[in-house]
């Protein structure tokens, strides 16, 4: 889904980004989000924490399993 209307960035552009550990401020910085009307801030924004949270669960459990397995 497009997200930023104005620079025509995607969901999954800012998934890509944000999968690479990278902050809404270096995705606003490398892909233009929410830099022009900014109507889209919100929705960049919780695709970002989105990802970012998912990725803290998969390393959490990725985590668990591997203390687990130790024991």
């Amino acid at each position: 889904m497009i997200v930023c209307v104005c620079h025509r960035i995607s969901d999954k552009e800012i998934h890509q980004h944000a999968s690479e550990g990278k902050s809404f401020e270096d995705i606003q910085i490398d892909l233009g989000v929410a830099t022009q009307c900014g109507r889209c801030e919100d929705c960049a924004r919780d695709v970002v924490d989105q990802c970012h949270a998912n990725a803290a669960l998969v390393h959490g459990a990725w985590k668990t399993m591997m203390v687990t397995r130790h024991l």
